[in-house]
Protein backbone atom coordinates (compact mmCIF):
# COMPACT_ATOMS: atom_id res chain seq x y z
CA UNK A 1 0.00 0.00 0.00
CA UNK A 2 1.59 3.33 -1.15
CA UNK A 3 0.17 7.05 -1.34
CA UNK A 4 0.26 8.06 -5.02
CA UNK A 5 0.60 11.39 -3.70
CA UNK A 6 -2.77 12.56 -5.32
CA UNK A 7 -5.24 13.99 -2.78
CA UNK A 8 -8.98 14.81 -2.93
CA UNK A 9 -10.33 17.50 -0.78
CA UNK A 10 -13.45 17.25 0.78
CA UNK A 11 -15.29 20.96 1.62
CA UNK A 12 -17.82 21.56 3.95
CA UNK A 13 -18.82 24.80 5.38
CA UNK A 14 -16.09 26.77 3.64
CA UNK A 15 -13.08 24.42 5.57
CA UNK A 16 -11.20 21.94 3.26
CA UNK A 17 -10.04 18.53 4.46
CA UNK A 18 -7.55 17.31 2.52
CA UNK A 19 -7.79 13.10 1.93
CA UNK A 20 -4.80 11.06 0.99
CA UNK A 21 -5.49 8.27 -2.01
CA UNK A 22 -4.12 5.23 -1.25
CA UNK A 23 -3.22 2.53 -4.10
CA UNK A 24 -2.95 -0.91 -3.95
CA UNK A 25 -0.86 -2.98 -6.46
CA UNK A 26 -3.90 -3.91 -8.01
CA UNK A 27 -7.09 -2.61 -8.31
CA UNK A 28 -9.83 0.78 -7.59
CA UNK A 29 -7.46 3.48 -5.34
CA UNK A 30 -8.59 4.11 -2.00
CA UNK A 31 -9.66 7.11 -0.22
CA UNK A 32 -8.41 7.58 3.52
CA UNK A 33 -10.56 8.86 5.46
CA UNK A 34 -9.06 8.49 9.15
CA UNK A 35 -8.66 11.24 9.82
CA UNK A 36 -12.51 12.54 9.42
CA UNK A 37 -13.28 12.03 13.06
CA UNK A 38 -11.08 14.32 14.35
CA UNK A 39 -13.24 17.03 12.33
CA UNK A 40 -16.47 15.67 13.86
CA UNK A 41 -17.03 13.57 10.97
CA UNK A 42 -17.94 9.85 9.91
CA UNK A 43 -18.66 8.47 6.86
CA UNK A 44 -21.95 6.58 6.08
CA UNK A 45 -21.52 2.71 4.38
CA UNK A 46 -24.23 0.48 4.96
CA UNK A 47 -23.00 -3.38 3.91
CA UNK A 48 -19.67 -1.61 3.45
CA UNK A 49 -19.57 -1.99 0.09
CA UNK A 50 -17.42 1.73 -0.42
CA UNK A 51 -15.39 0.76 2.78
CA UNK A 52 -11.52 -1.11 2.54
CA UNK A 53 -11.37 -2.65 6.02
CA UNK A 54 -8.18 -3.86 6.16
CA UNK A 55 -5.11 -3.42 3.88
CA UNK A 56 -4.41 -7.46 2.64
CA UNK A 57 -2.02 -9.12 0.61
CA UNK A 58 -3.69 -12.33 0.37
CA UNK A 59 -6.38 -12.82 -2.26
CA UNK A 60 -7.33 -10.34 -4.76
CA UNK A 61 -10.92 -10.10 -6.94
CA UNK A 62 -12.03 -8.15 -9.93
CA UNK A 63 -15.53 -8.53 -10.89
CA UNK A 64 -15.64 -7.04 -13.75
CA UNK A 65 -12.79 -8.58 -15.45
CA UNK A 66 -13.90 -11.72 -13.85
CA UNK A 67 -10.42 -12.01 -11.86
CA UNK A 68 -9.64 -14.23 -8.88
CA UNK A 69 -6.01 -14.31 -7.27
CA UNK A 70 -4.70 -16.03 -4.54
CA UNK A 71 -0.84 -14.23 -3.67
CA UNK A 72 -1.13 -13.56 -7.51
CA UNK A 73 -1.49 -16.50 -8.84
CA UNK A 74 -4.94 -17.21 -11.08
CA UNK A 75 -7.28 -18.98 -9.50
CA UNK A 76 -7.61 -21.51 -12.44
CA UNK A 77 -3.83 -22.13 -12.45
CA UNK A 78 -3.79 -23.15 -9.00
CA UNK A 79 -7.03 -25.73 -9.10
CA UNK A 80 -5.41 -27.48 -12.35
CA UNK A 81 -1.84 -27.86 -10.92
CA UNK A 82 -1.99 -27.38 -7.32
CA UNK A 83 -3.64 -29.37 -4.48
CA UNK A 84 -5.53 -27.94 -1.44
CA UNK A 85 -2.86 -28.20 0.98
CA UNK A 86 -0.65 -26.39 -1.08
CA UNK A 87 -3.07 -23.72 -1.88
CA UNK A 88 -3.74 -23.56 1.94
CA UNK A 89 0.42 -23.07 2.30
CA UNK A 90 0.41 -20.35 -0.06
CA UNK A 91 -2.41 -18.61 1.51
CA UNK A 92 -1.01 -18.44 5.05
CA UNK A 93 2.67 -18.23 3.95
CA UNK A 94 2.73 -15.67 0.63
CA UNK A 95 4.84 -18.20 -1.16
CA UNK A 96 4.49 -21.54 -2.59
CA UNK A 97 5.99 -24.50 -0.76
CA UNK A 98 9.20 -26.27 -1.79
CA UNK A 99 9.23 -29.94 -1.90
CA UNK A 100 10.49 -30.43 1.80
CA UNK A 101 8.53 -27.58 3.00
CA UNK A 102 5.28 -29.15 1.33
CA UNK A 103 6.61 -32.72 3.01
CA UNK A 104 6.40 -30.88 6.38
CA UNK A 105 3.39 -29.00 6.42
CA UNK A 106 1.84 -32.05 5.27
CA UNK A 107 2.94 -34.22 7.51
CA UNK A 108 2.21 -31.63 10.70
CA UNK A 109 -1.53 -31.44 9.36
CA UNK A 110 -1.86 -35.02 9.24
CA UNK A 111 -0.46 -35.56 12.29
CA UNK A 112 -2.65 -33.78 14.40
CA UNK A 113 -5.68 -34.56 12.05
CA UNK A 114 -6.90 -36.75 15.55
CA UNK A 115 -9.17 -34.89 18.21
CA UNK A 116 -8.88 -35.29 21.58
CA UNK A 117 -11.38 -37.74 23.16
CA UNK A 118 -12.91 -35.15 25.41
CA UNK A 119 -13.61 -33.24 22.89
CA UNK A 120 -15.94 -36.46 20.69
CA UNK A 121 -18.11 -36.35 24.00
CA UNK A 122 -19.15 -33.19 23.32
CA UNK A 123 -21.02 -34.22 20.40
CA UNK A 124 -23.59 -36.10 22.68
CA UNK A 125 -24.56 -33.06 24.35
CA UNK A 126 -26.47 -32.19 20.29
CA UNK A 127 -29.73 -33.55 19.26
CA UNK A 128 -29.04 -35.94 16.52
CA UNK A 129 -31.60 -34.16 14.32
CA UNK A 130 -29.32 -30.68 14.80
CA UNK A 131 -28.00 -28.50 12.07
CA UNK A 132 -24.35 -29.76 11.38
CA UNK A 133 -23.59 -26.13 10.81
CA UNK A 134 -25.08 -25.84 14.52
CA UNK A 135 -23.01 -28.47 15.66
CA UNK A 136 -19.71 -27.44 13.79
CA UNK A 137 -19.80 -23.56 15.73
CA UNK A 138 -20.10 -25.40 18.94
CA UNK A 139 -17.38 -27.86 18.74
CA UNK A 140 -14.94 -25.53 16.65
CA UNK A 141 -15.55 -22.82 19.54
CA UNK A 142 -14.55 -25.59 21.95
CA UNK A 143 -11.57 -26.29 20.55
CA UNK A 144 -10.25 -22.89 22.23
CA UNK A 145 -10.33 -24.89 25.72
CA UNK A 146 -8.12 -27.58 24.71
CA UNK A 147 -4.93 -25.06 23.22
CA UNK A 148 -5.95 -22.17 25.73
CA UNK A 149 -2.47 -22.06 27.34
CA UNK A 150 -0.08 -23.97 25.08
CA UNK A 151 0.10 -20.73 22.52
CA UNK A 152 1.67 -16.92 22.19
CA UNK A 153 -0.52 -15.65 19.35
CA UNK A 154 1.58 -12.65 19.18
CA UNK A 155 4.40 -15.06 18.55
CA UNK A 156 4.31 -16.03 14.25
CA UNK A 157 5.46 -19.81 15.15
CA UNK A 158 2.61 -20.11 17.76
CA UNK A 159 -0.02 -18.78 14.65
CA UNK A 160 0.97 -21.39 12.57
CA UNK A 161 0.56 -23.71 15.04
CA UNK A 162 -2.79 -22.96 15.49
CA UNK A 163 -3.74 -22.61 11.85
CA UNK A 164 -2.21 -26.29 11.15
CA UNK A 165 -4.47 -27.52 13.95
CA UNK A 166 -7.51 -25.67 12.31
CA UNK A 167 -6.66 -27.08 9.31
CA UNK A 168 -6.22 -30.48 10.55
CA UNK A 169 -9.12 -30.80 12.48
CA UNK A 170 -11.98 -29.38 10.30
CA UNK A 171 -12.59 -32.36 8.14
CA UNK A 172 -12.49 -35.02 11.15
CA UNK A 173 -15.13 -33.13 12.86
CA UNK A 174 -17.42 -32.04 9.88
CA UNK A 175 -17.09 -36.05 9.11
CA UNK A 176 -18.46 -36.42 12.81
CA UNK A 177 -20.81 -33.93 12.49
CA UNK A 178 -22.07 -36.52 9.46
CA UNK A 179 -21.69 -39.43 11.13
CA UNK A 180 -23.34 -38.59 14.43
CA UNK A 181 -26.15 -37.06 12.54
CA UNK A 182 -27.20 -40.63 11.14
CA UNK A 183 -26.26 -42.50 14.24
CA UNK A 184 -23.30 -44.42 12.49
CA UNK A 185 -20.02 -44.79 14.80
CA UNK A 186 -17.11 -41.78 14.46
CA UNK A 187 -14.51 -43.04 12.04
CA UNK A 188 -10.72 -41.97 12.44
CA UNK A 189 -8.32 -40.73 10.21
CA UNK A 190 -5.65 -43.02 9.15
CA UNK A 191 -2.07 -41.34 8.65
CA UNK A 192 -1.35 -43.09 5.34
CA UNK A 193 -4.58 -41.37 3.78
CA UNK A 194 -3.78 -37.80 1.95
CA UNK A 195 -6.11 -34.75 3.38
CA UNK A 196 -9.07 -35.19 1.01
CA UNK A 197 -9.07 -39.46 1.45
CA UNK A 198 -8.70 -39.27 4.71
CA UNK A 199 -12.35 -36.70 4.42
CA UNK A 200 -13.85 -39.07 2.69
CA UNK A 201 -12.89 -41.82 4.62
CA UNK A 202 -14.20 -40.89 7.93
CA UNK A 203 -17.49 -39.43 6.13
CA UNK A 204 -18.10 -43.00 4.37
CA UNK A 205 -16.10 -46.04 5.73
CA UNK A 206 -17.25 -47.62 9.04
CA UNK A 207 -15.87 -50.61 11.16
CA UNK A 208 -17.76 -53.32 9.06
CA UNK A 209 -16.36 -52.04 6.03
CA UNK A 210 -13.67 -49.83 4.15
CA UNK A 211 -14.61 -47.20 1.69
CA UNK A 212 -12.16 -46.84 -0.98
CA UNK A 213 -12.44 -43.43 -3.14
CA UNK A 214 -12.42 -42.75 -6.80
CA UNK A 215 -9.24 -40.87 -7.75
CA UNK A 216 -11.40 -38.85 -10.05
CA UNK A 217 -13.57 -38.31 -6.91
CA UNK A 218 -10.69 -37.20 -4.66
CA UNK A 219 -9.37 -34.56 -7.17
CA UNK A 220 -13.08 -33.29 -7.49
CA UNK A 221 -13.29 -32.54 -3.86
CA UNK A 222 -9.97 -31.20 -3.52
CA UNK A 223 -10.80 -28.73 -6.39
CA UNK A 224 -13.75 -27.95 -4.71
CA UNK A 225 -11.91 -26.94 -1.62
CA UNK A 226 -9.45 -24.77 -3.21
CA UNK A 227 -12.68 -23.37 -5.00
CA UNK A 228 -13.51 -22.11 -1.93
CA UNK A 229 -10.77 -21.42 0.04
CA UNK A 230 -10.87 -17.67 0.09
CA UNK A 231 -12.71 -14.88 -1.45
CA UNK A 232 -11.08 -11.56 -0.19
CA UNK A 233 -13.11 -9.55 2.51
CA UNK A 234 -16.65 -11.29 2.39
CA UNK A 235 -19.10 -11.28 5.53
CA UNK A 236 -17.68 -14.65 6.98
CA UNK A 237 -13.84 -13.48 6.71
CA UNK A 238 -14.57 -9.62 8.07
CA UNK A 239 -16.26 -11.50 11.24
CA UNK A 240 -13.17 -13.42 11.32
CA UNK A 241 -10.81 -10.15 11.09
CA UNK A 242 -13.18 -7.91 13.64
CA UNK A 243 -13.41 -10.63 16.19
CA UNK A 244 -9.59 -11.62 16.04
CA UNK A 245 -8.97 -7.83 16.56
CA UNK A 246 -10.13 -8.08 19.78
CA UNK A 247 -7.14 -10.74 20.60
CA UNK A 248 -9.59 -13.43 20.81
CA UNK A 249 -8.53 -17.18 20.39
CA UNK A 250 -8.12 -17.75 16.75
CA UNK A 251 -10.67 -21.14 17.50
CA UNK A 252 -13.58 -19.05 18.52
CA UNK A 253 -12.84 -16.72 15.43
CA UNK A 254 -13.18 -19.32 13.22
CA UNK A 255 -16.60 -20.23 14.89
CA UNK A 256 -17.69 -16.63 14.92
CA UNK A 257 -16.80 -17.17 10.77
CA UNK A 258 -18.95 -20.46 10.26
CA UNK A 259 -22.12 -18.78 12.49
CA UNK A 260 -21.62 -16.02 9.58
CA UNK A 261 -21.23 -18.57 6.76
CA UNK A 262 -24.60 -20.34 7.74
CA UNK A 263 -26.42 -17.58 6.89
CA UNK A 264 -28.58 -18.15 3.51
CA UNK A 265 -27.36 -15.32 1.94
CA UNK A 266 -23.74 -16.62 2.21
CA UNK A 267 -22.98 -19.94 2.10
CA UNK A 268 -25.88 -21.67 0.96
CA UNK A 269 -25.41 -21.49 -3.03
CA UNK A 270 -24.74 -24.51 -3.57
CA UNK A 271 -28.19 -26.40 -1.56
CA UNK A 272 -30.45 -23.65 -3.08
CA UNK A 273 -29.46 -24.91 -6.67
CA UNK A 274 -30.04 -28.74 -6.21
CA UNK A 275 -33.65 -27.14 -4.81
CA UNK A 276 -34.26 -25.30 -7.40
CA UNK A 277 -33.74 -28.53 -9.61
CA UNK A 278 -36.05 -30.43 -7.08
CA UNK A 279 -38.90 -27.97 -7.78
CA UNK A 280 -38.30 -27.71 -11.69
CA UNK A 281 -38.29 -32.11 -11.34
CA UNK A 282 -39.64 -32.60 -15.02
CA UNK A 283 -36.82 -32.71 -17.50
CA UNK A 284 -39.04 -31.75 -20.37
CA UNK A 285 -38.62 -28.55 -22.61
CA UNK A 286 -41.82 -27.31 -21.93
CA UNK A 287 -41.25 -27.16 -18.44
CA UNK A 288 -37.65 -26.19 -18.19
CA UNK A 289 -38.43 -23.07 -20.89
CA UNK A 290 -41.38 -22.18 -18.05
CA UNK A 291 -38.95 -21.69 -15.45
CA UNK A 292 -36.60 -19.74 -17.68
CA UNK A 293 -39.41 -17.31 -18.43
CA UNK A 294 -40.54 -17.66 -14.88
CA UNK A 295 -36.99 -16.27 -14.21
CA UNK A 296 -37.46 -13.39 -16.57
CA UNK A 297 -40.21 -12.07 -15.08
CA UNK A 298 -39.90 -9.06 -12.59
CA UNK A 299 -43.24 -9.91 -11.03
CA UNK A 300 -42.21 -13.31 -10.54
CA UNK A 301 -40.35 -13.97 -7.31
CA UNK A 302 -38.54 -17.12 -8.76
CA UNK A 303 -34.49 -16.75 -9.65
CA UNK A 304 -32.83 -18.92 -11.53
CA UNK A 305 -29.90 -20.02 -8.39
CA UNK A 306 -26.58 -20.63 -9.50
CA UNK A 307 -26.64 -17.64 -12.09
CA UNK A 308 -24.74 -14.70 -12.17
CA UNK A 309 -22.83 -13.39 -8.51
CA UNK A 310 -22.93 -10.37 -6.19
CA UNK A 311 -19.19 -10.04 -6.85
CA UNK A 312 -18.76 -11.18 -10.78
CA UNK A 313 -19.95 -9.05 -13.07
CA UNK A 314 -18.60 -11.27 -15.81
CA UNK A 315 -18.10 -15.14 -16.10
CA UNK A 316 -17.09 -16.67 -12.24
CA UNK A 317 -13.35 -17.64 -12.92
CA UNK A 318 -14.12 -21.01 -10.58
CA UNK A 319 -16.85 -22.43 -13.04
CA UNK A 320 -15.21 -23.32 -16.07
CA UNK A 321 -13.05 -25.69 -13.37
CA UNK A 322 -15.74 -26.64 -11.69
CA UNK A 323 -17.71 -27.74 -14.85
CA UNK A 324 -15.01 -29.73 -15.71
CA UNK A 325 -15.05 -32.17 -12.56
CA UNK A 326 -18.51 -32.17 -12.73
CA UNK A 327 -18.61 -33.50 -16.55
CA UNK A 328 -15.65 -36.03 -14.75
CA UNK A 329 -17.27 -37.10 -11.73
CA UNK A 330 -21.00 -38.13 -13.39
CA UNK A 331 -19.11 -40.13 -16.02
CA UNK A 332 -16.88 -41.71 -13.30
CA UNK A 333 -19.55 -42.72 -11.24
CA UNK A 334 -21.90 -43.63 -14.14
CA UNK A 335 -24.23 -41.06 -13.28
CA UNK A 336 -23.58 -39.04 -17.11
CA UNK A 337 -27.77 -39.69 -17.52
CA UNK A 338 -28.77 -38.12 -13.57
CA UNK A 339 -32.06 -36.56 -14.19
CA UNK A 340 -31.01 -33.86 -12.31
CA UNK A 341 -28.02 -33.15 -13.93
CA UNK A 342 -29.39 -33.21 -17.43
CA UNK A 343 -32.33 -30.65 -16.18
CA UNK A 344 -28.94 -28.88 -15.42
CA UNK A 345 -26.94 -28.67 -18.84
CA UNK A 346 -30.50 -27.51 -20.45
CA UNK A 347 -30.78 -24.81 -18.27
CA UNK A 348 -27.55 -24.24 -18.82
CA UNK A 349 -28.16 -24.24 -22.71
CA UNK A 350 -30.70 -22.22 -22.99
CA UNK A 351 -29.98 -19.28 -20.60
CA UNK A 352 -26.04 -18.77 -22.43
CA UNK A 353 -28.42 -18.44 -25.48
CA UNK A 354 -30.83 -16.06 -24.01
CA UNK A 355 -30.71 -12.20 -24.82
CA UNK A 356 -32.07 -11.70 -21.31
CA UNK A 357 -28.86 -13.48 -19.61
CA UNK A 358 -26.60 -12.62 -22.18
CA UNK A 359 -27.37 -8.95 -21.56
CA UNK A 360 -27.10 -9.32 -17.61
CA UNK A 361 -23.74 -11.57 -17.89
CA UNK A 362 -25.74 -14.10 -15.70
CA UNK A 363 -23.33 -17.04 -16.59
CA UNK A 364 -23.20 -20.21 -14.27
CA UNK A 365 -21.41 -19.93 -11.05
CA UNK A 366 -18.95 -21.99 -9.18
CA UNK A 367 -22.27 -23.10 -6.77
CA UNK A 368 -24.20 -24.23 -10.18
CA UNK A 369 -21.84 -26.77 -10.16
CA UNK A 370 -20.41 -27.96 -7.36
CA UNK A 371 -24.00 -28.97 -5.05
CA UNK A 372 -24.49 -31.19 -8.21
CA UNK A 373 -20.64 -32.56 -7.42
CA UNK A 374 -21.34 -33.02 -3.84
CA UNK A 375 -24.51 -34.67 -4.26
CA UNK A 376 -22.75 -37.12 -7.00
CA UNK A 377 -20.60 -38.23 -4.12
CA UNK A 378 -22.70 -38.40 -1.47
CA UNK A 379 -22.97 -35.63 0.77
CA UNK A 380 -26.15 -34.65 1.91
CA UNK A 381 -27.49 -30.84 1.55
CA UNK A 382 -27.58 -30.30 4.81
CA UNK A 383 -23.79 -30.51 5.09
CA UNK A 384 -23.14 -28.74 2.11
CA UNK A 385 -22.42 -25.37 4.19
CA UNK A 386 -19.87 -27.49 6.74
CA UNK A 387 -18.17 -28.03 3.37
CA UNK A 388 -17.94 -24.71 2.90
CA UNK A 389 -16.23 -24.10 6.16
CA UNK A 390 -14.11 -26.80 5.72
CA UNK A 391 -13.15 -24.82 2.77
CA UNK A 392 -12.98 -21.52 3.47
CA UNK A 393 -10.76 -22.16 7.26
CA UNK A 394 -7.93 -21.95 5.04
CA UNK A 395 -8.58 -18.06 3.80
CA UNK A 396 -9.66 -17.56 7.69
CA UNK A 397 -6.66 -18.45 9.24
CA UNK A 398 -4.76 -16.81 6.65
CA UNK A 399 -6.87 -13.34 7.14
CA UNK A 400 -6.13 -13.91 11.11
CA UNK A 401 -2.43 -14.60 10.70
CA UNK A 402 -2.27 -11.36 8.54
CA UNK A 403 -3.75 -9.37 11.21
CA UNK A 404 -2.24 -10.82 14.39
CA UNK A 405 0.87 -10.31 12.79
CA UNK A 406 0.88 -6.36 11.75
CA UNK A 407 0.08 -3.41 14.10
CA UNK A 408 -3.97 -3.61 14.40
CA UNK A 409 -6.77 -1.50 15.80
CA UNK A 410 -9.67 -3.24 17.43
CA UNK A 411 -12.69 -2.78 14.77
CA UNK A 412 -15.54 -0.66 16.25
CA UNK A 413 -17.36 0.43 13.21
CA UNK A 414 -19.84 3.76 14.31
CA UNK A 415 -23.13 4.54 12.94
CA UNK A 416 -25.76 7.25 11.81
CA UNK A 417 -27.48 7.56 15.34
CA UNK A 418 -31.46 8.41 14.45
CA UNK A 419 -32.77 7.35 17.47
CA UNK A 420 -34.55 10.11 19.81
CA UNK A 421 -32.51 13.24 20.97
CA UNK A 422 -32.18 13.16 25.07
CA UNK A 423 -35.30 13.14 26.88
CA UNK A 424 -36.20 12.82 30.53
CA UNK A 425 -37.91 10.25 32.90
CA UNK A 426 -41.57 11.92 33.32
CA UNK A 427 -42.33 12.41 37.25
CA UNK A 428 -45.40 10.42 37.78
CA UNK A 429 -45.16 6.96 36.09
CA UNK A 430 -47.27 3.49 36.42
CA UNK A 431 -44.57 2.59 39.20
CA UNK A 432 -45.22 5.14 41.72
CA UNK A 433 -46.95 3.87 44.62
Amino acid sequence: MSSNKKQAVLHIDGQAIELPILSGTLGPDVLDVRQLSAQGLLTYDPGFMSTASCASAITYIDGTQGILLHRGYPINELAQRSSFLELSYLLFHGELPTPSQYAEFMSKVQAEMLVHEQLVRFFTGFRRDAHPMAVMCGVIGGLSAFYHDMLDFAESRDREEAAVQLLAKMPTLAAMCYKYSIGQPFMYPRYELGYTENFLHMMFATPCAPYVPNPVVVRALDRILMLHADHEQNASTSTVRLAGSTGASPFACVSAGIAALWGSAHGGANEAVLNMLDDIGENSEENIQRYIERAKDKNDPFRLMGFGHRVYRNFDPRAKVMKESCDEVLDALGMANDPKLQIARRLEEVALQDPYFIERKLYPNVDFYSGLILRAIGIPTNMFTVMFALARTAGWISHWNEMAGHPHRIGRPRQLYVGPTERHYPAHTPNDQ
